[in-house]
Formats: structure tokens, sequence, C-alpha cells
């Protein structure tokens, strides 16, 4: 017999099996010696008031084994000679491809970047020289950006495919199955390299091909739609080809558009990383319980309204650094990253301000590439106030609200370092004022929140596409190219690793259908 139970515990006892155990034992018609198992579904914590607690969602199975939450699966060989091509070897492009097994389909993943491992040195060089390889750096490469963004694992798009299925796959390339039970999941970026290289070798193994140092630079369109794809130095046919680049390639944007494949702008959001001492955050939402050993680094998601723009915290990552995430030279994007530990002194995350057409006016002739080019434009100050260096333009929070230059600045944990610059200077007028309003009424919802010890630097603007790829609601095709299938944040219908990931795997089964494989 199983029985469902909802229990709250504090967390000296939470992660203790057998005080679990004795907890379930009072709650259901058997003695603790029946009780084969006691099974975690779901956990959070609930830190409101004085005593925080662990909200546990537990199967207590009494009499019966319970089973595997996440049985081996075994992915078949390809035997079918259908090909279709994917653009990225992002979470989008990387789902894409193991559900394309399932259909016997085999998936040709073009990667413009580096195998994972040999990724890290090009890190390095962004990190520690300032340069910036336009085809591997913290954005393209194999997992794309989400490897090096804490992997959170958390979507509010739960009706767009099976979530569980998602975490499920990436416990059996390596993740700790506590993903599967935690509301706010994450891997972290330490161990995210480890299980992107599971499962190219999941799709190495099923025969799929994943090619790297491959950037997509031509179209091969036929009268009947797309047949396939080029490089600089090969054409690769498919019968189909699934376009999951992420929302940086903006080459990818150019190329569709120099092909009359239509495009469309839509909203993004673009703002400032805010780091703040992690003991900071810890005491304002823990209180007297900070220094509990038991809690989990604190975190926090903000948002409000001001004068109809959205302003929200974004990606934020509890006991992270910061990293360089330009695509190119002669840009500062800042972007933040957690190892699993969550154990660094700093806490950070984007405060975004929402960008929409009235922002773009600069450049309302370049159509639907009009928010592309805004975007690009706040990198390029961003890089020329921090001296045309990776250094990011920064000044206290105290300081940036009061439009006075900082003398000094705290530590940050970002590596190229940070320069005293007025950060209005780079985000313009409408931006600076949304932020300045956001941020007062963050500090009324955590109070202590404005303090001189937190650093404002720009720029933060890789939230999402500012472009989005038509596609068909039914068939999932460009509207105007049979064959080509949208997805993933570069796409503009995704954002974040599993929601990128689920729609991967839904384009790919659109794929495979159309191919009459479905």
């Amino acid at each position: 017999m199983i029985h469902k139970l909802s229990l709250r515990m504090p967390p000296e006892t939470a992660a203790d099996p057998e005080a679990i155990r004795k907890a379930a034992a009072q709650h259901v018609p058997c003695d603790l010696s029946d009780i084969n198992a006691v099974r975690i579904d779901r956990r959070s914590l609930d830190a409101r008031g004085t005593t925080p607690k662990f909200e546990l969602m537990v199967s207590v199975y009494c009499g019966q084994a319970p089973p595997d939450p996440c049985p081996p699966k075994v992915y078949p060989q390809i035997k079918s000679k259908q090909r279709v091509v994917i653009v990225g070897a992002g979470p989008a492009g990387l789902f894409a491809a193991l559900r394309l097994i399932e259909h016997n389909i085999c998936p040709v993943i073009l990667e413009r970047g580096k195998d994972v491992r040999s990724r890290r040195f090009d890190l390095k060089a962004i990190n520690v020289q300032g340069i910036c390889d336009p085809d591997s750096n913290y954005c393209f490469g194999e997992g794309g950006a989400g490897t090096y963004s804490d992997g959170k694992l958390y979507t509010r798009s739960t009706k767009r495919g099976k979530i569980d299925d998602i975490l499920s796959v990436l416990v059996r390339h390596g993740a700790a199955r506590d993903i599967l039970i935690d509301t706010h999941a994450h891997i972290g970026s330490n161990r995210l390299p480890r299980i992107i290289a599971a499962i190219r070798q999941t799709i190495l193994d099923s025969n799929g091909e994943i090619h790297f140092n491959s950037r997509v630079t031509g179209l091969m369109i036929s009268q009947t739609g797309i047949t396939g794809v080029r490089t600089p130095d090969k054409e690769v046919a498919a019968d189909a080809v699934i376009l999951a680049t992420g929302h940086s390639a903006r080459d990818i944007y150019g190329l569709l558009k120099e092909n009359g494949i239509s495009l469309e702008s839509k909203p993004f959001a673009v703002g400032v990383r805010i780091e703040h001492p992690q003991a900071l955050i810890n005491s304002i939402q823990y209180g007297r319980n900070a220094k509990n050993p038991h809690l989990p680094t604190a975190s926090y998601r903000l948002a409000c309204q001001v004068n109809g723009a959205g302003v929200y915290s974004f990606c934020m990552c509890p006991g992270g650094m910061l990293v360089p995430a330009a695509t190119a030279p002669g840009e500062l994007v800042l972007n933040g990253m957690s190892n699993s530990a969550r154990n660094l002194p700093h806490a950070n995350a984007g405060i975004v301000v929402t960008v929409d057409k009235p922002l773009w006016e600069n450049h309302k002739n370049k159509g639907p590439l009009a928010g592309l080019l805004f975007q690009q434009a706040l990198e390029t100050r961003a890089y020329a106030a921090g001296g045309k260096t990776m250094a990011a333009p920064a000044q206290r929070l105290t300081d940036f609200l009061a439009d006075k230059p900082s003398m000094s600045l705290p530590h940050t944990s970002y590596l190229p370092g940070a320069v005293s610059f007025p950060v209005r200077q780079v985000l313009g007028g409408f931006i600076t004022h949304a932020l300045k309003d956001g941020f007062k009424q963050f500090d009324r919802k955590m109070r202590g929140f404005i303090t001189s010890e937190a650093l404002v630097l720009a720029v933060e603007s890789r939230t999402s596409s500012p472009v989005r790829i038509p596609r068909d609601p039914g068939t999932r095709m460009h509207p105007q190219l049979s064959g080509l299938f949208p997805a993933g944040e570069g796409s503009g219908y995704s954002g974040g690793i599993v929601s990128s990931a689920l729609d991967g795997q839904l384009s790919a089964d659109a794929a495979a259908g159309f191919l009459g494989a479905g």
C-alpha cells in the first residue's frame, strides 16, 4: 500500500532518512517496521516567519517496494537513412537529437564551438586575457550558454511537455537525483560539463553525428524547401533542419534575412548585474537563522512594475560569480554562474527592464533586427566604458541611485575586474530610471537590499532573444520554408535549460512527423 503525505520538518532533520521515516510513521496505519521505504516526491523550503521548515511531499510504501523513479533507458541504434541537421548543441539541440534517435532518425548536430572540455581554454582566455573567440565562449560551444550559468532547472512552461522527462535524462547522464524532487533544482556549472559529455556519448553510441567547429554560413534551399546547410568547408544535406542556435547567434538572423526568410522583433530585457555579499542576502532572507548550516544558500526572486515596464531579477546565482559572456570582440556582456555547492562569498543577479519597440526608434529602419541592434549598441558602449577591455563599468548601488561617481568599489567576483564609471551613460535614461525605481521597491520587499556593499555592473543584455523566428503553431515549421524547424531560445520561443530542452523535443517530434516517422 502507498500513502501520500505532506510533512513539515526543520532543516536539521529534513535530510535525515531515518528521521523522515519516523515522522511518516506517525501518519500511516502501519508500524515503523512495516514501512519498506519513504520516498520524497517534492521538497521545498518555507523560510517565512522565524522558523524555516522544509515541506516534503512523500510516498510511504508499506508492504511493497518502491519502483525506480528513474529507470535506465536504452537508446536504439539508428537504422534509418533519414537525417535531420540540428544547428546548435545547446539544450534544445541535444534533447532534439535524443528524441530523433527514439524516432529512428539520424541527428546530425553542427556546433560552431568546441567540445565542452576544449571550450574551457577559451573561457580562460576571455577571463584572463580579455580575448573573445566568436565561436567558443560562454554562449557558444557544446552545451550552450546553460553549461556555464548555474544549471537552474525550473520553468513556468509546465504545459509544454513533461518536465520530469527532461530531469530524468539529466539524472541518467550523471546529475544528482535531488533534481527530481527539489522545487528550485540546479546542477551547478562544475557538474554540467560531465553531464553534457555523457549526453554526447549517448548520441554517438546510437550512430548520431556531432560536428564541432562547424559554423553554419549558408542554407541549401530548393523549390520544395530546405535541403541542408553549408559550413565554410562543406555542404551537409538533410531531410529537415532544426535551428537551435541560442539567443546570441546574431549571424544566423542575418543569414535568414539575406535569404528572404521572415523574422519578427520581440520584447526582451536589459539592465545590469548586481552583486551583494552572500552573507547579507542570507541575513535578509533567513534573519536569525542566517548561519544555520542546514539551510541552503539564500536566493531571491523580485519583480515590480515601473511606468508600465517590468523590472525583475533574472538568473539569480547564490554563492556564485560573474563572468564575461560576450560573443564578439568589442562587446561587453555580463552573466552569472554558480557551482553545485553555491559556496562562494558573493550573490549576483541580473536586474533588468523590459524593452519594447519605443526604445528602438534609432534603429526603426532595420525592421525585425532593430531590437538586436539596440542590444548590441548597449554592449559596445559598455565595452568602451570599461576601457575597451573586459573590465566592467560599475558603481556602488547607493552611488548609482544618487547619480554620483564611486570613489572606490567593493570586491567583485568578476575576474576581469570592474572600473568606476557612471552606469547611466551606458544604459540611457529610460532604463536607468526604471532600475532606480525598481531597486527602491525591492528594498521595501527585502530590507537591506540597498547598500553601499552592493555593486552594480553593466551590462546584462542577453536575457532572451530580441528576435523571433516565426513558425506555424501546428507544424512548428517556418511558414515560408518547408522542413525548417526553429527551436529553443534562439527561435524566441523558450528561455532556460528546461523550456529549451522541451522545445527541442517537440521540434524533433514535429520533424519526425514531417518525415513520416512520427
